[in-house]
């Protein structure tokens, strides 16, 4: 539980930064869905790391943009989750949202303001 698995790097523009991660560090990037959404493979699966994906920004940078690789933790349940955070001193950046076919996923700042996500596992979000 609580275990890194998947990263997601924002971008204005994707095709510029799918160009520049593609050649700096080989990575290949696949298209997920009918949305600006790309799975990103850092390397082959027997290798240590772990995979993510790359995405539009889904708002400017001043306000809730986010400027960022975003490590996503796992959460039984990322309602929970969220009540947790603001217990213990943290903030949520960017409320729950539906990954379709996914989970649910939502963007938190820990109580040194550095921003990570929360992802539940749920095929039936939509």
């Amino acid at each position: 539980m609580g275990r890194v698995t998947h990263f997601g790097i924002h971008a204005d523009d994707p095709q510029r930064a799918l160009a520049f991660y593609g050649e700096l560090l080989g990575w290949s990037f696949h298209p997920w869905g009918d949305i600006e959404y790309w799975l990103t493979d850092t390397g082959p699966p027997e290798e240590p790391g772990i995979n993510g994906a790359l995405m539009r920004r889904s708002a400017q940078v001043e306000g809730e943009g986010i400027v960022a690789y975003v490590c996503t933790a796992a959460v039984e349940d990322v309602d929970a989750a969220l009540a947790k955070v603001r217990e213990l001193g943290g903030a949520v950046a960017q409320g729950k949202a539906a990954v379709p076919g996914v989970g649910w996923h939502a963007y938190v700042e820990d109580t040194e303001g550095n921003l990570f996500a929360l992802m539940q596992e749920d095929g039936g979000a939509a």
